[in-house]
């Protein structure tokens, strides 16, 4: 139930003195932890606000294991829940942070935070004065700093992103490269000096010019126990080249890339949502057809295709899946069936499987998937 507004004197009691008073500190990125040292500094002396407040030095924790967490939501937060735990157990009669935006970045966890203390009669505090959640004026201005603390990220975001793609127009961005490619030292785009990277890469996309199919080119590469060069993108940069095993996602992830075709491209991908998995937020992001691309500047750089070449194997590789109702063929496969993958179910209209049966294993047997 909310009250009328009692003088900044009067809003600490007796009563929340008996409790514990907490000092949430927060930066959201390791980076700000590491430069930003005033800011976190300048958090932890919010000690000494709960001190003048009344709180012996002793009864003031501080909650700082969200250090280099963002308050968005989209990361779990061990110190804010420690804090939402202690307030909901009714140890808490004070809770300081510098800021609204240091407590949270989204609407979620900003009014589950004030209906707590409004429930349990706890004093909230930034670096300026004093809020009582029950009081109506002060959950107003509670309730507006959250909407401004989460206007304020999306904001920011917005401008940033914005200052991305237009660097992105200029070819200017610098993004993550390929194994087959390289900055020099004045930051152009070259290819990777390692001669067998190069050797490597073009004997996969010439193999897939003889052979016509990713899988095949795989096969190949496994058959002469050749691995391919690739670039991890997790972990510090630089990120060096490592030799790894051709698999079929990794042969796709060359012939995919427009870079191969000396195109600098950004936009390859969209993100799409999330969700959340053992309480940590997984972002979602799917592929933009290549009409879609946000900037697509061809012969940026040197490349191990032309783009004409590199369209034409996108052509291709779409053709290889087995979607007949699309006007895929597919790609040709061993055997003498003439209507694999053509063939339909009299019954159900589903398409039918194929395999080989008889004493030589060359004799085709059409089977209905729903018969299994």
């Amino acid at each position: 139930m909310l009250r009328a507004s009692n003088s900044p004197d009067e809003r600490v009691t007796a009563e929340h003195r008996g409790k514990l008073a907490y000092i949430y500190v927060r930066q959201s990125s390791v980076n700000q932890v590491r430069h930003h040292q005033e800011s976190t500094e300048l958090q932890y002396r919010l000690v000494d606000r709960a001190v003048a407040l009344g709180w012996p030095h002793e009864r003031v924790h501080v909650i700082d294991e969200d250090l280099g967490k963002s308050g968005a939501g989209a990361v779990e937060r061990a110190g804010f829940k420690k804090l939402i735990a202690e307030i909901g157990l009714g140890n808490a009669g004070l809770v300081i942070s510098l800021d609204a935006s240091r407590l949270a970045r989204n609407n979620r966890d900003w009014h589950q935070l004030l209906d707590l203390c409004s429930l349990f009669g706890v004093i909230i505090a930034d670096g300026e004065r004093l809020y009582d959640p029950c009081a109506y004026h002060d959950r107003l201005l509670l309730g507006l700093s959250g909407i401004m603390s989460e206007a304020e990220l999306h904001q920011i975001k917005q401008r940033l992103h914005q200052g991305e793609r237009q660097k992105a127009a200029r070819g200017e961005l610098r993004l993550c490269l390929p194994a087959g490619l390289a900055h020099d030292r004045s930051g152009q785009i070259i290819l990777n000096p390692d001669e067998e990277v190069q050797a490597r890469l073009g004997l996969v996309f010439s193999k897939f010019r003889e052979l016509g199919s990713a899988r095949a080119v795989m096969r190949y590469l496994r058959k002469e126990n050749l691995p391919l060069p690739m670039r991890p993108l997790l972990g510090p940069a630089p990120h060096e080249v490592v030799w790894c095993e051709a698999s079929n996602p990794r042969v796709l992830s060359i012939l995919h890339n427009p870079g191969y075709a000396g195109a600098y491209v950004y936009g390859r991908r969209r993100l799409t949502g999330g969700r959340l998995r053992h309480g940590v937020y997984h972002p979602r992001t799917t592929k933009v057809p290549i009409a879609d691309w946000e900037v697509c500047l061809e012969a940026a750089h040197p490349g191990y295709i032309n783009w004409e070449e590199f369209m034409e194997n996108q052509r291709r590789l779409a053709n290889n899946i087995n979607r007949y109702e699309a006007g895929h063929s597919g790609a040709p496969r061993k055997g003498a069936a003439l209507l694999q993958g053509i063939a339909v179910c009299g019954r159900c209209g589903r398409r039918m499987s194929l395999r080989y049966s008889g004493p030589a294993g060359n004799y085709p047997v059409y089977t209905c998937r729903a018969d299994r």
